[in-house]
């Protein structure tokens, strides 16, 4: 059962690390709070705030290139998940559920919500709408590239 725990903390922590570095945060920190304010003898403003200096701490590792920031971020996670339930082993249900919802897929595939806007009048060019581009150019092609 330990060893079945010890895979959802770490499932858990990569989630939380994961969704620190993603315009949903609020909603996943939200979550995150409520599960462990339940718990744990802090209130939900000090799990908000050890939350937010972790995010803050993530995010400049992120930006410095500092991969050894970024694992201990997820380490501290992982263990505080760890240690929360091991504690109420009755929590890893909802802990599931939480990352059901932080996570949702189909087919093996993230669903990703994607929201366009376009303003500004007519458009006579490409209108693409994608939760990932890569690698994807609009231009006219050189002159000597140009076909007849």
């Amino acid at each position: 059962m330990e060893a079945e725990l010890m895979a959802l903390a770490a499932a858990g922590a990569t989630a939380v690390v994961q969704q620190m570095a993603t315009d949903s945060w609020g909603h996943a920190r939200d979550r995150i709070v409520s599960f462990f304010s339940r718990r744990a003898d802090a209130g939900e403003e000090a799990i908000e705030g050890q939350l937010e200096t972790s995010r803050g701490e993530l995010t400049a590792a992120m930006e410095s290139g500092d991969e050894q920031t970024v694992s201990d971020v997820q380490a501290e996670w992982r263990t505080r998940l760890r240690r929360t339930l091991l504690a109420d082993p009755a929590a890893a249900s909802e802990l599931r559920a939480v990352l059901d919802e932080l996570a949702p897929c189909q087919n093996d595939q993230h669903v990703v919500e994607v929201h366009n806007t376009i303003s500004g009048g007519v458009q006579h060019g490409p209108v693409i709408q994608a939760g990932t581009v890569g690698s994807l150019s609009f231009g006219v092609p050189p002159a000597d590239e140009v076909r007849p």
